[in-house]
């Protein structure tokens, strides 16, 4: 198809070098605009980064959805690669911890309501007491706390009823949706990054910037997290809540019987060995395990931690002596939006800006989950920024809901 863009503003310009700059980058350059994309880090990938070294921790979400449109569109692309399948021996080694010990099946009511298709929670109750109404308060609780491995936040059940049942039905599904990237998200992170460089696109590293670059030429999409585009843009406004999450990293020795996966019914908690699907995360001999706790605004991060250690003692005995590697950290507004009663994604910060900006992240006006938003809100900020170049007055009042 031939392009529609005046040959002399065809250039877009993409601040941030994560899974929603990337996208965009690549989505600008498909239809036909000169991109160039600034990177604040050495290195692209923004939280989707997987750490060097013998021991390949995720940096950023570690699944995929595969009835997602991410999955979709990287697939098409051929940037998808291969998925690390967890084998069935490890899948039968998933542990539900509740009522303070661990257990081979959740509540039933658990998975009741986990059947229950998203459209039909409200988005202005909460989704404890919608949920407590068709399973009571117990069973409410447990897949309120289920449902967190998606959403990263302290009190699950006072959120959005539509916006955790969404996370409760995908992370729930059977088959499993959620699929790993063999060597983890950097592995997709650099195929995508060819893919841009093959399209043309200009790839700026070690490039922090304190305001908007000087006379781009074009349209300017800010695909940072949401702290970062507020400093850089001047504009209180870019604010929504997020999850604050204690994460802990551990490789330990191998050892037989060890869980593949503890979900923490009794409060929000997740540990997961990933080299049970994907054992060139770590040396031979060496499992790596990643687990998330949320805390609330005001805890520490060693309330989390501490939980870890206790859900750790049931699911991995003996892991105090196994530990070779370790790490501890806290991430705060960063974890991606979280709904409250009465709110869906469309009202967070919108992807228009005004003037031939444009905003993609993971806390920004579009659906999803996890990466999915970020995907979303830079396919969808970069095909406006091209209308813009293309029609230059069209690239003020665009709604993502008319587009």
């Amino acid at each position: 198809m031939t392009s529609t863009i005046p040959s002399a503003r065809r250039r877009v310009t993409v601040v941030g070098g994560g899974l929603a700059g990337l996208t965009a980058a690549i989505t600008a350059a498909e239809a036909g605009a000169r991109v160039t994309l600034y990177e604040s880090h050495r290195t692209l990938g923004g939280r989707a980064r997987t750490a060097e070294g013998p021991y390949r921790t995720n940096e950023g979400p570690h699944a995929l959805y595969r009835r997602g449109p991410h999955w979709a569109w990287l697939k098409e692309r051929g940037l998808l690669g291969p998925m690390a399948r967890v084998p069935v021996r490890e899948a039968a080694r998933f542990r539900f911890h509740h009522g303070g010990a661990l257990r081979l099946l959740p509540p039933l009511g658990v998975l009741r309501l986990a059947r229950l298709a998203p459209a039909e929670a409200p988005v202005d109750v909460d989704f404890l007491t919608w949920a407590t109404d068709r399973a009571g308060p117990a069973e409410a609780r447990a897949a309120a706390h289920y449902s967190a491995v998606a959403l990263y936040h302290h009190d699950p059940g006072a959120l959005s009823a539509r916006f955790v049942q969404e996370r409760l039905y995908r992370a729930a599904a059977v088959p499993p949706e959620a699929q790993y990237p063999r060597g983890g998200w950097g592995e997709v992170v650099e195929r995508m990054a060819a893919h841009a460089w093959n399209l043309g696109v200009r790839v700026e590293v070690g490039a922090r910037l304190e305001t908007l670059p000087d006379a781009p030429g074009g349209p300017v999409i800010v695909a940072t997290s949401l702290n970062a585009a507020r400093r850089l843009l001047n504009d209180p406004t870019l604010t929504w809540e997020s999850g604050r999450t204690a994460l802990i990293d551990l490789a330990v020795r191998t050892r037989r019987g060890d869980a593949f996966a503890v979900s923490d019914l009794d409060a929000p908690g997740w540990l997961e060995r990933f080299t049970a699907q994907d054992a060139g995360l770590a040396p031979a001999g060496r499992e790596l395990l990643q687990g998330q706790f949320p805390v609330a605004p005001g805890e520490p991060r060693a309330v989390g931690i501490a939980r870890a250690e206790r859900l750790l003692d049931l699911g991995y005995p003996g892991w105090r002596d196994r530990v070779e590697w370790r790490r501890d950290a806290l991430s705060q507004g960063r974890t991606g939006a979280v709904d409250r009663p009465g709110t869906t994604w469309r009202d967070r910060p919108s992807i228009v800006r005004g003037d031939g900006l444009f905003l993609a992240g993971d806390a920004v006006a579009a659906p999803g989950l996890l990466a999915e938003v970020a995907f979303a809100s830079g396919r969808t900020a970069a095909t406006l920024a091209v209308e813009a170049l293309a029609a230059p007055r069209s690239a003020t009042g665009l709604d993502l809901n008319h587009a």
